[in-house]
């Protein structure tokens, strides 16, 4: 699991809060409740790239192809004029009916990289912004992806993955080697694999053996060198440590920074230590920065001027969702600190500034996602630019223009640009890809609300069908979100959807309670070897709130749903309450211990719930351990690609509800792993979950 500045506005607990879309044609036509349908009709936006010189964005625009049952991407380009804004209309300028996307600019902003898979493969390619011509660079067996140009515009680095063993020979012969053994093995009528260490399969995949590697390519052609041959991944193989393009080019083209894994190799599946280390482009020789650190370091950015490499850093060894810092490394004088050590907020990706004195960055903040911007010196307070929404993929210019993705909860990404050097932050819209498509759809109203939890106040949302009358009453839904260390942000989403659900005739609550992001880092904590403990409190009490402030719900018709933690938390939640009229679980722990056993990054299960031969309690919040109590009839649905949360958890869950007679049922979904992503499963699933609901919450 993995767009973010926001334009709502806060009121008092009890009052409606409307989140304005700000768009142009949202004022026009009869309106009607969203479909599921609008989930596909909807156009996808992400990875806007400003060009060096601040006069071009480019960005990716997904199209669904529902009947394919794949999304389409396609990159489209937008002038900008000198205060930022757009200066004429957007224009498509890559497309083809295969994936378009990943655009980076040369240093002078004549030519786009991007990545394509028009060839069959994903491929680098290069796009002349003057002509429009277009030239494919790579053609290589293994691909590439996450390409960056060097800033002396010569050179372009770029993600390959090759067999460790095969990695420290001659290019041609590495993907002769690796061919070979792929199609041996693909030809081959036995299928047997040999494992002699964890982490032989990941999220939905099993491991083929290979590592991700940086390799270097001339920008005017030729063959590729390896610059981190080896039995280590040169970038996150978890996107849970990732913040965008994982490595960085030093600003005199000479090295490369970049997120080495853990070693010894064969502990990587539970320790979280990773390093940064540097490469000479020249020389291949390497040099460790960050060994002290047993936590993880990531995503390194050197600034303009060369004196500094800044960093994310954790502190905690194994603990994937502590607090991440930026870290400075004077490169002069090989000192470091944490410049956010103070702060708390925990830092997702960040950019420099031009000057070499100031960087933006992305923080979670009370169930929105939005930009600051720290001076490194420390001598001025941090400078919130943005106040409401979801930011993500920030990319900034020379002339301090910044461009990002930005959604809301009833908007879906669009991009955005501010200029830093405005007094007032303020961000515009540069495109409007879903105005008018969303100018059909009546939204409900959404309310941020505030309660008491087991401990401190907690923040939840609440989003009303659409043609509310409060006079009525209405079932209620309460959504539970996954992580546990993540939150309900102020955000479109295209799995989870509010407002979709709303538009069934729900009310809809999704509360962020203890083990949520963005409030802090002790809430954060306060989960880990407490999955059913205060976060449960936490929901339960806000159940009671809702019931008791707002007289419009109907306490005999109440479901809560939700997927990973989230279905962990209502498998819980049917051991210890029977409020409920039913709940619907998705990809939900119900076994601590066979999750220990068959789950692939192990430092997430010893962290939060502990080893099972050390720890006393391992079963305290252990859903099988209560199953006799259970009594609440159960949607399961569970996907045959999950390993993060796999398979057996559901079947074992399926299997004790119908044999001690409870009504349940299992939905199957082979071809998927921890979501749901092709657009016929998606609809399937929606399908399956509304029909459930409806046959307890609307007779």
């Amino acid at each position: 699991m993995v767009s973010r500045s926001r334009c709502l506005l806060l009121f008092a607990a009890a009052l409606f809060l409307f989140v304005q879309p700000n768009t142009p044609h949202l004022m026009s036509q009869p309106k009607r409740p969203m479909e599921v349908e609008d989930l596909f009709r909807l156009k996808r936006l992400s990875d806007p790239a400003i060009s060096p010189d601040g006069k071009f964005v480019a960005y990716v625009v997904g199209i669904v192809d529902k009947a394919a049952n794949r999304t389409n991407t396609d990159i489209w380009l937008v002038a900008l004029g000198a205060n930022g804004t757009a200066s004429g209309e957007p224009r498509l300028i890559i497309s083809s009916p295969k994936a378009d996307n990943h655009p980076r600019w040369s240093p002078d902003s004549k030519t786009l990289s991007y990545i394509s898979t028009s060839s069959g493969t994903a491929q680098i390619y290069l796009y002349d912004i003057a002509t429009g011509a277009t030239r494919q660079l790579t053609s290589h067996y293994t691909g590439a992806s996450q390409q960056m140009f060097s800033p002396d515009g010569t050179m372009i680095a770029f993600v390959s993955s090759v067999y460790p063993e095969y990695s420290a020979k001659g290019f041609v012969e590495c993907q002769k080697l690796t061919r070979e053994r792929d199609e041996a093995f693909e030809n081959s009528k036995m299928k047997g694999v040999v494992f002699d260490r964890l982490l032989y399969r990941h999220w939905d995949s099993w491991t083929d053996f290979k590592r991700m590697h940086i390799f270097v390519i001339p920008v005017s052609g030729g063959e590729p060198r390896n610059l981190t041959p080896g039995d280590r991944d040169a970038v996150p193989s978890s996107a849970t440590f990732s913040a965008g393009d994982d490595f960085h080019w030093s600003p005199d083209s000479k090295e490369i920074a970049y997120t080495a894994s853990v070693l010894p190799a064969r502990e990587e599946a539970w320790r979280t230590n990773s390093e940064i280390v540097t490469v000479d482009v020249k020389t291949g020789t390497t040099k460790s920065l960050t060994d002290n650190n047993p936590a993880a370091d990531a995503y390194p950015r050197y600034s303009p001027d060369g004196k500094w490499l800044a960093y994310r850093a954790q502190s905690r060894a194994g603990f994937e969702a502590d607090k991440w810092d930026i870290v400075l490394l004077d490169r002069a004088k090989g000192t470091s600190s944490r410049i956010t050590a103070k702060w708390d907020f925990s830092a997702d990706q960040f950019e420099w500034t031009a000057d070499s004195k100031t960087i933006v960055v992305i923080v979670q903040d009370n169930a929105e996602e939005v930009l600051y911007q720290l001076s490194i010196d420390g001598k001025a307070a941090p400078k919130k630019l943005s106040e409401a929404g979801t930011a993500s993929a920030l990319s900034i210019a020379s002339n301090g223009v910044i461009a990002f993705t930005h959604s809301i909860l009833r908007r879906p990404n669009e991009v955005m640009v501010q200029n830093l050097k405005d007094k007032i932050p303020e961000h515009k819209h540069l495109s409007d890809v879903n105005g008018k498509a969303l100018a059909e759809i009546e939204f409900g109203k959404i309310e941020k609300i505030s309660y008491m939890g087991a401990k401190v106040k907690n923040q939840a949302w609440m989003v009303l069908p659409p043609n509310f009358d409060a006079a009525k009453k209405y079932p209620v839904v309460f959504l539970i979100h996954g992580g546990p260390q993540s939150a309900w942000l102020n955000s479109w989403s295209n799995r989870w959807n509010m407002q979709v659900w709303a538009a069934q005739g729900y009310v809809v609550i999704a509360p962020n309670p203890t083990g949520s992001t963005g409030f802090g880092q002790e809430f954060v904590d306060g989960v880990s070897k407490d999955w059913g403990g205060k976060a449960y409190t936490d929901i339960m009490n806000c159940v009671d709130y809702a019931l008791k402030t707002y007289s419009f719900l109907d306490e005999s018709k109440m479901a809560a749903a939700g997927a990973s933690y989230g279905g962990y938390m209502v498998n819980w939640m049917n051991t210890q309450t029977s409020r409920f009229k039913t709940f619907v679980s998705h990809c939900g722990v119900y076994n601590f211990h066979s999750m220990y056993g068959t789950t692939d990054e192990v430092w997430f299960d010893e962290w939060d719930k502990g080893i099972p031969w050390e720890t006393a309690d391992f079963e305290k919040f252990s859903p099988h351990k209560y199953i006799q109590n259970a009594k609440t009839p159960t949607l399961i649905i569970h996907d045959g690609n999950d390993f993060r949360v796999p398979l057996q958890e559901g079947m074992q869950y399926f299997t004790a509800l119908q044999r001690r007679g409870i009504p349940s049922r299992l939905v199957y979904i082979p071809d998927e792993g921890h979501w749901v992503l092709k657009p016929q499963n998606s609809e399937f699933w929606h399908k399956n979950i509304f029909e459930w609901l409806a046959e307890y919450l609307k007779k």
